[in-house]
C-alpha cells in the first residue's frame, strides 16, 4: 500500500511552501487509496513551540488536508531511536565519537587552509587493524553513523531524475549528540522505516540529507522509500519566496479573505500541470494526480493569478456560506448586521465584483454605517451645479417610488431624460453620497438596496 507522510518542524507557521509539499503528498496517498500520515518533527526543543505546532494544525485543516494516521510527535519516540542506535553500535554500524566542538572546529580550519572540503576525519572510526585512543574521560561522546568510503549511493528521484553521490563525499554524520538526543537525519530515517513509508515528496533543500538517510536505511536493512523533490517556489519578483511576499502562514491567506479551495487549486498548479486545466477540484486532481507531472524547474508565485481563481470560487460559492464568511469579517470591525438591507441582498449583488471576502466585507461595510464620509474630492467632481438640480428631482420621485431596481431604475432613466443629461450624471453622485465609491454594481440594485429613509435623508442633506 502507498503510505506518504507530511513531516513540518514546528519551529514556525505552516507557510505555502510546506502546504505545497503537504498537498502533493496528500493527494499522492489518495490518487493511490493509500494512507497519508502527519508526523510532527519537534527534536528541535530550542525553536519548537506549541504555538507553531497549533498553527500547523489548523492550517491543514483550513485547507481540508485530512491524514490518515497521526500527528506524531519525535519527541514521544526517543526511547524507540536510542533502541535503534543501541543496535547499531551492537553492529558496528555505528561508534562513539570523542572529539570535541573545539576540535572539530581547529580540523575544518586546518583543512580549509589546504583548499579541502571541510570534514570529520574519521579519527574516532573503528577500522580493521587500527588501534582507537583511549576516549577521554572528561568528554561525552556523541554517536557518528559508519558511512560506507566506498561506491556510490544513487536514486531515481520522481522529479529530478538520476540522482548519485559518491560515498567518498560523505563524512560520518553525528546520530546522537552528546547528550544522547538523536539527530534530525537519523530520526527521519526511523521513523519512514517504522511507519511503512513508501514514497517521500519533499521540497529539494533536501536533496543533500538523502543519500545519507538512505544509507542508514541500508544499514538497518531496510528498504529505501522513493523519493521525489520539489523545486522551489519563487515569488513574483522571481526571487525566493520569503516572508517580504505576503503571506508568512497558510493561515494569513485565511485572513486575507481567500478561499481554501481557491489556495488549493493555485498550489496544485505551482509546479503540476494536467493539459490546459486551470481550475478543478480536489477530487479531480487526486484523480489526475502523478509524480511524473511535476516539473523539476522552479514555479513562480503569481499573486494576480491567485486572485483570479479566488474570485472564480467566490462566484461558485452559495451566498449562505458567504455570509457565514464574511459576517464575523464585518463583526471583527465593529459593524452590526441591521435588519434593513438585507445582507444576503448585499451579498448576492457584489459578490461577482470582488476578489476576496475582505474585499466583499468592505462593499457590505458601507450598507451598515449611520454615516458615510465621501472624499472631498469626489463631492467637488460630482455634487455640481449641473448635477444639484437632477439630485432633487429624483429625491421628489423617490419619495413615491416602489423601492425596487426596475421602478427606481425607470425613475433614473426618466429624470435624466428630463434633463437632457447622460446617465452618470445622477448614477455617480447617487453612488458617491451612497457608499462613498464611484465604482459600484448597477446604481439602481444599489439604491434598491438603501433603506428609503436613509436614501432621502442623505439626499436631503448633500442638498442643504
Amino acid at each position: 500500500m502507498i503510505r506518504t507522510r507530511f513531516a513540518p518542524s514546528p519551529t514556525g507557521y505552516l507557510h505555502i511552501g510546506g502546504a505545497r509539499t503537504a498537498l502533493f503528498s496528500w493527494a499522492y496517498a489518495r490518487h493511490h487509496h493509500g494512507k497519508f500520515i502527519l508526523r510532527v518533527e519537534d527534536t528541535d526543543v530550542a525553536r519548537s513551540t506549541p504555538e507553531a505546532v497549533q498553527a500547523i494544525l489548523d492550517g491543514m485543516r483550513w485547507l481540508g488536508l485530512d491524514w490518515d494516521e497521526g500527528p506524531f510527535y519525535q519527541m514521544q519516540r526517543m526511547d524507540r531511536y536510542k533502541e535503534v542506535i543501541q543496535q547499531m553500535l551492537d553492529a558496528g554500524n555505528a561508534y562513539y565519537c570523542y572529539t570535541t566542538p573545539a576540535e572539530l572546529d581547529k580540523m575544518r580550519e586546518k583543512q580549509r587552509a589546504l583548499g579541502l572540503k571541510p570534514r570529520y576525519d574519521g579519527h574516532w572510526r573503528p577500522e580493521a587493524g587500527k588501534t582507537l585512543p583511549t576516549p577521554p574521560a572528561d568528554v561525552k561522546p556523541v554517536v557518528r553513523f559508519r558511512n560506507p568510503t566506498t561506491g556510490v549511493v544513487a536514486w531515481d528521484d520522481r522529479v529530478k531524475g538520476r540522482i548519485e553521490i559518491a560515498n567518498a563525499e560523505l563524512d560520518d554524520l553525528i546520530i546522537a549528540r552528546a547528550d544522547g538526543t538523536p539527530t534530525y537525519n537519523f530520526c527521519v530515517v526511523v521513523d519512514d522505516w517504522d511507519m511503512g513509508i513508501t514514497q517521500v515528496i519533499r521540497g529539494d533543500d533536501h536533496v543533500n540529507n538523502t543519500p545519507r538517510q538512505i544509507n542508514i536505511l541500508k544499514a538497518l536493512g531496510a528498504t529505501p522509500p522513493q523519493y521525489a523533490h520539489l523545486s522551489m517556489i519563487l515569488g513574483d519578483d522571481g526571487q525566493k519566496l520569503s516572508k517580504r511576499h505576503g503571506a508568512v502562514s497558510v493561515m494569513q491567506y485565511d485572513e486575507d479573505g481567500y478561499l481554501p479551495e481557491a489556495v488549493l487549486n493555485y498550489l496544485a498548479r505551482l509546479g503540476w500541470s494536467h493539459g490546459d486545466e486551470e481550475v478543478f477540484s480536489m477530487a479531480q486532481f487526486c484523480e489526475w494526480f502523478e509524480l511524473d507531472h511535476i516539473t523539476p524547474s522552479a514555479a513562480q508565485f503569481n499573486t494576480e493569478k491567485l486572485n483570479w481563481l479566488n474570485a472564480h470560487y467566490l462566484r461558485q460559492t452559495d451566498p449562505e456560506r458567504l455570509e457565514a464568511l464574511v459576517r464575523p469579517r464585518l463583526e471583527a470591525r465593529g459593524v452590526t448586521i441591521a435588519a434593513e438591507p438585507a445582507f444576503g441582498a448585499i451579498i448576492a449583488l457584489y459578490k461577482e465584483r470582488v476578489a476576496t471576502l475582505n474585499e466583499l466585507a468592505d462593499a457590505a461595510e458601507v450598507f451598515y454605517l449611520n454615516e458615510v464620509h465621501p472624499a472631498a474630492e469626489l463631492l467637488a467632481q460630482h455634487l455640481t451645479a449641473e448635477t444639484l438640480p437632477v439630485l432633487a428631482d429624483f429625491l421628489a420621485g423617490a419619495r413615491e417610488v416602489a423601492w425596487e431596481a426596475p421602478a427606481i431604475g425607470a425613475l433614473i432613466k426618466a429624470t435624466v431624460a428630463k434633463h437632457g443629461l447622460k446617465m452618470p450624471k445622477l448614477a455617480m453622485p447617487l453612488r458617491v453620497l451612497l457608499t462613498g465609491q464611484t465604482q459600484t454594481p448597477s446604481v439602481d440594485a444599489v439604491v434598491a438596496l438603501v433603506p428609503r429613509e436613509t436614501v432621502i435623508a442623505r439626499l436631503e442633506k448633500a442638498l442643504a
